[in-house]
């Protein structure tokens, strides 16, 4: 018979960590673990405030589908049960996870995907002074990938301050909705100058509409305004990129076909996530074959990682080690 464990987890930051909307000193995760005749699956999800998800929202909303999980509820089952969003992210991961165990093979041999690669990953750096980030990407000048967390006012103090500690890095940006279509206008042509060659979410999401009537001389993607296949006809002539986080559409499942539908679209995909730990990484992978972006570093802005972490040698993110997940 299978038992259903969720447990709430705080993996220190090392340091702090800022984006438009706040700072936070620790991740706070969810994991849900799904054990059936011996063998034990994993899903890890983060739930996020601007989502208006909590800690004790999203354990409410898994401890509400026990009776289904422990009862054999599978993936696809589970599509019906939650909506997108952390909850359903962790199940999902969690029954992805179980069933290759089960079946003794890899996740993407049951996807019927092409095995993930090692792939380049974009480096965060939080939003600070123009100094503080100068000084960061110093740091990290030997990344290939770098991306700004920007706000608003002063962001071309920070971005021109972080060429000139990395002029060899590509550099892409993400205002966490931070920006006014002023904003826009008034950066876009000084980013360019810059060499910045993505900006992710530049407005509130009630605003996208004004990107329809805007030049696009730098990619835009889309990240708090797509959550799902179901979001990404309002897309279309406001943003050439849309990133996929685990988080926002509710796990594997939803991913792999908000990638597909994206591509039909003419999307291209940057694959993304929250900080977390490698747990929270492994399934994303499975996503980085067709991706122009991979941001999944949120393992290395924390103080430790998981055992049988990711790899992220020379700058990348190697698929997961069995031991991990999937």
């Amino acid at each position: 018979m299978r038992s259903l464990v969720v447990e709430r987890e705080s993996w220190p930051i090392d340091g702090s960590f800022t984006i438009s909307r706040g700072t936070k000193t620790s991740a706070h995760v969810v994991t849900a673990h799904i054990t059936d005749n011996g063998f034990t699956g994993r899903g890890e999800c983060v739930p996020y405030a601007r989502y208006g998800e909590t800690l004790d929202s999203v354990v409410e909303q898994i401890e509400l589908q026990r009776a289904f999980i422990e009862n054999d509820a599978d993936k696809e089952h589970l599509q019906s049960l939650l909506p997108a969003g952390a909850a359903r992210n962790a199940l999902d991961c969690a029954l992805w996870d179980l069933a290759a165990k089960q079946a003794g093979k890899r996740v993407w041999e049951l996807a019927d995907i092409a095995a993930p690669a090692s792939t380049v990953t974009a480096y965060t750096l939080s939003l600070d002074t123009p100094d503080n980030m100068h000084a960061a990407a110093i740091r990290h000048s030997g990344r290939p990938l770098l991306k700004l967390k920007l706000a608003g006012a002063g962001d071309i103090e920070r971005v021109t301050a972080v060429r000139e500690g990395a002029p060899d890095s590509r550099i892409i940006v993400d205002a966490n909705e931070g920006w006014t279509i002023k904003d826009y206008d008034v950066m876009v042509p000084k980013l360019l100058q810059l060499g910045v060659s993505l900006i992710e979410q530049p407005l509130p999401v009630s605003d996208d509409a004004a990107l329809a009537s805007v030049d696009r001389p730098i990619k835009l993607c889309a990240d708090e305004s797509c959550h799902d296949t179901a979001t990404l006809d309002g897309l279309r002539g406001r943003y050439d990129v849309v990133n996929i986080k685990l988080d926002k559409t509710g796990g594997l499942t939803e991913a792999l076909a908000l990638q597909k539908a994206a591509l039909e679209l003419d999307f291209e995909i940057m694959v993304g996530c929250m900080v977390a730990t490698s747990l929270a990484m492994a399934p994303a992978t499975l996503l980085t074959t067709n991706a122009i972006i991979v941001d999944l570093d949120g393992p290395l802005l924390l103080g430790k990682d998981r055992p049988h972490a990711l790899d992220f040698k020379h700058y990348s993110v190697a698929p997961p080690v069995s031991r991990l997940w999937g």
